[in-house]
């Protein structure tokens, strides 16, 4: 039998593979840090850019999180019958709605934020803080969108 481990040595020297690796294992346990907390990694983010931003658009939203339209909706409508945001009608354009967090999605947000915030530590423990501010700043480099 071959060892496994070692067999993608070579496509560890590509950055796109690596950094889909490191994702992974990321996202797998931010996801079972979120699950506790009735959140899924979509909807966290949703509740985030709702929270930092009250009366934020649905398009908005969609567009902030590089997502469908669609699938946005579906978040949406998660997150309010979860009781963490409210829809309100747009005054100017009554096609649109409005996205506030509630009393009880601030308060979410704010315990996974915590809890995410543990987690990276965790999963970082072996970056100094230099190091972890410097992979950041590469990473938003990479992605371009807030500059």
């Amino acid at each position: 039998m071959v060892p496994t481990v070692g067999l993608d040595r070579s496509l560890r020297q590509l950055v796109g593979y690596t950094m889909k690796r490191a994702t992974h294992l990321m996202q797998a346990d931010a996801a079972r840090v979120l699950e506790p907390l009735g959140l899924r990694i979509t909807t966290f983010s949703a509740l985030s850019v709702i929270c930092d931003t009250p009366d934020v658009t649905q398009s908005q939203l969609a567009a902030s999180l590089n997502m469908e339209r669609s699938n946005t909706v579906l978040i949406i409508d998660a997150l309010e019958e979860a009781g963490l945001i409210g829809r309100h009608r747009v005054l100017s354009d009554r096609r649109s709605f409005a996205l506030r967090a509630t009393l009880a999605g601030i308060k979410r947000r704010r315990a996974a934020v915590a809890a995410l915030e543990a987690h990276e530590d965790a999963m970082l423990a072996a970056l100094s803080a230099e190091e972890r501010a410097t992979l950041v700043a590469l990473l938003r480099r990479i992605d371009q969108t807030d500059q």
